[in-house]
């Protein structure tokens, strides 16, 4: 499965995406496993309309990492996480 990202900004500790096509569902989940990092200051997403508009993830790291690396590899370990999973 893949996902249509778009960067809107990229700038070292700061991160802002566009994700196409996607519910609250999986922008809470990227959300919440930002915010438990270590290595995020804060996270969020944001939607101005919910039939018009597709959601915003923003992410700011901590001093000393970039938020595209911790964006990466998170999506790393969900990716993971779930390809173990057997129904």
């Amino acid at each position: 499965m893949s996902m249509s990202i778009k960067v809107l900004m990229n700038d070292g500790r700061e991160l802002r995406l566009r994700i196409t096509g996607e519910t609250h569902t999986t922008l809470q989940l990227f959300r919440s496993r930002l915010n438990e990092s270590p290595n995020v200051e804060y996270a969020n997403f944001f939607q101005k309309h919910p039939d018009l508009d597709e959601p915003e993830l923003y992410v700011r790291a901590v001093k000393g990492k970039k938020a595209e690396k911790v964006f990466r590899d998170l999506c790393s370990g969900i990716s993971k996480e779930f390809s173990g999973l057997k129904l």
